[in-house]
């Protein structure tokens, strides 16, 4: 027991580092590839396997050898429930007649229903897969937090650090990232544990499609929990199985495919007969209808896919070809840089939130029904927030699925994600006639110019489109409050397969990317109208002008 607690305490200190250092640490996605179902399905989903899935084929290779003992010691969402189901809800907790629930096989429908929709090319396993559901748990939710308590720790030790002259933290500043959905993401999981209330491990037990998964491998492991002769069928390993995988009325036998060879069992049985080994001959195994039923398998197979067609069929679905007449699509999507084409990368993303978690502006952002249905959860470029700096490669290093792909810094500022446009009747240089050059100033492809007009005071700007990268530092610093004079769009986003070139794309479609050396970076640009503060700075109101607008325009 006491190697059980130090693995799975060590699996999820691994996982948690991993996933601070997302973009900085190699392999930081190392337990989101060891997801079988979020890898299976995606593979299936993509019609592709590549050599990024081998650790989770590894992890299904263990469920044939010793059973389910990635969920008993190393899956991130297990010690998670587990802790919760402690500390916070084990005073409450009823103990669970531990017969098999006819319940216990929907984890099975769940993932029939899912392949079934992968089958289509529809990925819906990122609602379910534990590795998916941990990750953006964790990134979008717990990460934020944590960053937030520092913070305000760190302004409230300023007095004492000011006093003892530690210039570290006197000056140590620490921006927490915000993310939309993490109130639904809090929301989910509070439901997941308070399913304890229920059962034990409820998730595991009941909902879990990788467990579903393992489960059929671990039928017959090589390793199994077998009982001596010495048992009196005291009953107090059938109570005390998290997964009720001990028959009630012959604690002999088990069911492995249920056993997450956590051993407690072994270690609380007072005539020490429980065991586990090799020994196949020794073990005897429960022979109860516990298969889910072929038909209800089907019918959830089918379920999947009508689900997925049903989606496919939406008004945002986006077509492969663009071209097509009637195609609808959202006028503000940016996805990051190096994202497959719309609808492979609908079928790659897993929506885990690594790649948000670690974006270092925190421009990307999960949405919510702005790319349809499937779209959900799915990252998207949110310039107002922050702009994607041209040399990161942070979110394609870390994708887990390559449905963003790992771009050479070489090609980085060739990846054009889309095309500003400016709305001259919401412009101050346009409509209100006043001097204004942030967008210039900012800008790291100097993709803007300015004409002087006879009919305006003050030079107007235009975008240069063969330059423009849509990186988006231009909308994050427009002086004008709320909705940007001049915005991002998807217009001419370079989408590519992998392999393909970003320089030869751009260039032969006449762009001219490259990044000009500025004297200073453009995020410390300062606006060239009188008065004004920094971008970044609160917005002042001058009397007499226009609703909406900074002070100085």
């Amino acid at each position: 027991m006491m190697f059980r607690r130090l693995a799975r305490a060590v699996c999820l200190a691994i996982f948690l580092v991993l996933l601070a250092g997302a973009g900085k640490i190699a392999a930081s996605d190392l337990f989101l590839r060891m997801d079988p179902a979020l890898t299976g399905l995606t593979a299936l989903a993509m019609r592709s396997l590549t050599w990024i899935w081998l650790p989770a084929v590894g992890v299904m290779a263990s469920a044939l050898l010793a059973g389910r003992i990635f969920c008993g010691y190393i899956c991130p969402m297990g010690t998670t429930i587990d802790a919760a189901d402690k500390c916070l809800l084990a005073p409450g907790l009823k103990k669970q007649k531990a017969s098999y629930a006819p319940s216990a096989r929907l984890k099975y429908y769940i993932l029939a229903f899912a392949a079934g929709a992968a089958l289509c090319g529809v990925t819906f396993v990122y609602w379910a897969a534990p590795l998916s559901l941990i990750t953006r748990f964790y990134g979008l939710v717990v990460y934020p937090v944590v960053l937030m308590i520092a913070d305000q720790a760190v302004s409230a030790f300023y007095p004492i650090a000011s006093r003892l002259d530690l210039r570290t933290l006197m000056f140590l500043e620490i921006d927490p990232p915000r993310f939309a959905t993490g109130f639904f993401v809090l929301l989910f999981f509070a439901a997941v544990f308070a399913a304890a209330k229920i059962s034990p491990r409820f998730w595991c037990r009941y909902l879990c499609p990788s467990g579903a998964l393992l489960a059929v491998l671990s039928r017959k492991p090589l390793i199994r929990r077998r009982v001596s002769p010495d048992c009196n069928e005291c009953g107090i390993c059938v109570r005390n199985c998290p997964m009720a995988a001990i028959d009630p009325d012959a604690p002999q036998q088990s069911r492995h495919e249920e056993c997450i060879v956590c051993r407690q069992c072994a270690s609380i049985c007072p005539k020490n007969a429980v065991a586990f080994s090799a020994d196949a001959s020794a073990a005897r195994r429960l022979q109860p209808a516990v298969s889910p039923g072929r038909r209800q398998l089907l019918f959830s197979g089918i379920a999947g896919a009508a689900t997925a067609s049903v989606a496919l069929t939406g008004l945002n679905v986006v077509a492969r070809d663009l071209s097509e007449k009637g195609t609808v699509r959202d006028t503000r999507m940016i996805r990051p840089p190096g994202a497959l084409p719309e609808p492979d990368f609908l079928e790659a993303c897993v929506r885990c939130g690594q790649c948000m978690a670690a974006c270092p502006t925190n421009t990307l952002q999960p949405v919510w029904f702005d790319a349809g249905l499937l779209g959900l959860f799915s990252p998207a470029v949110t310039p107002r927030r922050k702009y994607c700096d041209p040399e990161c490669t942070a979110c394609g290093n870390v994708c887990p699925t390559g449905a963003i792909q790992k771009i050479a810094s070489a090609e980085r500022t060739w990846a054009k994600i889309g095309t500003a446009v400016i709305y001259r009747q919401q412009c101050l240089a346009w409509e209100y006639k006043k001097s204004c050059m942030v967008c210039d100033e900012v800008c790291p492809y100097d993709a803007l110019e300015f004409e002087k007009r006879p009919d305006l005071p003050y030079p107007v700007p235009h975008v240069k489109e063969d330059r423009c990268a849509g990186c988006g530092h231009c909308e994050h610093a427009c002086p004008v409050y709320n909705q940007a004079a001049i915005v991002v769009t998807p217009m001419d986003a370079l989408r590519l397969q992998p392999g393909q070139s970003f320089e030869y794309a751009a260039k032969s479609r006449g762009f001219k990317l490259k990044v000009e050396p500025v004297g200073q970076k453009p995020s410390s640009a300062q606006p060239a109208y009188p008065g004004a503060g920094p971008p970044d700075g609160p917005a002042r109101q001058t009397p007499g002008m226009a609703p909406g607008f900074d002070e100085g325009g």
